[in-house]
């Protein structure tokens, strides 16, 4: 059967019933999703959907939070226009746990309404800020209707370490069905440097790029056949 890491830490089934996190999917394929976040500046994410553009990755997975959305309409349509997957990063960027569950469903609810106003989608994965959660937490994310995903390999782009720091961070890290943690926010301000290095390396391994949507399908599929 195939299987993902839930937020204990422990094995879960895909379909187990325990509220859980997403961190990756164990396969034995070489499939990995790039994940950004973004929820400030309008500096850092342009350059960062150019180079995917040009290094010709059409897979990828951009958490957007609600307020960044409404600031910057035009670069949320194109991470849209672009084919990439959007996800629910929240409004308030604040730790969930903190606060009960009329004020987390406010939260996402605000932000996807952003969401869907300006890209017509409609959220159903959601990040939430700062990484944030406990089992009432994702209990009542799942109660809405989404699954939450966390990331395996964290790049730690936005302790801005240097370039080729985060790029060794990910390439000694990665596995098969990984979930990689990036941000497109002004705050990684070295993201951009390193993100060519983190794909061409990647691809040197062999690894493929899918959404993380993609990700869990190929679990569930995995998890009838075998």
């Amino acid at each position: 059967m195939a299987v993902l890491f839930a937020a204990s830490g422990e094995f879960k089934a895909f379909a187990a019933e325990k509220p859980s996190a997403i961190y990756k999917v164990d396969t034995n394929q070489k499939v990995v999703a790039l994940t950004f976040d973004i929820s400030w500046g309008e500096k850092v994410p342009e350059p960062v959907l150019d180079l995917l553009q040009r290094e010709k990755v059409d897979k990828a997975t951009f958490f957007l939070s609600g307020p960044w959305t409404q600031r910057h309409p035009k670069i949320a349509k194109r991470i849209h226009d672009m084919g990439y997957e959007i996800g629910n990063h929240g409004h308030l960027h604040k730790d969930f746990s903190n606060y009960p569950d009329g004020w987390i469903r406010q939260q996402v609810t605000l932000s996807e309404k952003a969401i869907y106003q300006v890209t017509g989608v409609k959220t159903r994965l959601i990040r939430t800020p700062n990484g944030d959660f406990n089992p009432r937490v994702i209990k009542c994310l799942n109660s809405m209707g989404y699954t939450v995903i966390q990331w395996n390999t964290d790049s730690l782009d936005w302790k801005n370490p240097g370039a080729q720091a985060i790029t060794q961070r990910v390439l000694t890290r990665v596995v098969p069905g990984d979930i990689i943690l990036m941000h497109a926010s002004d705050s990684s301000k070295q993201i951009v440097q390193a993100l060519p290095q983190i794909i061409s390396g990647l691809r040197a391994k062999g690894y493929q790029f899918v959404t993380v949507s993609e990700l869990l399908a190929q679990a569930k599929v995995q998890s009838k056949v075998e």
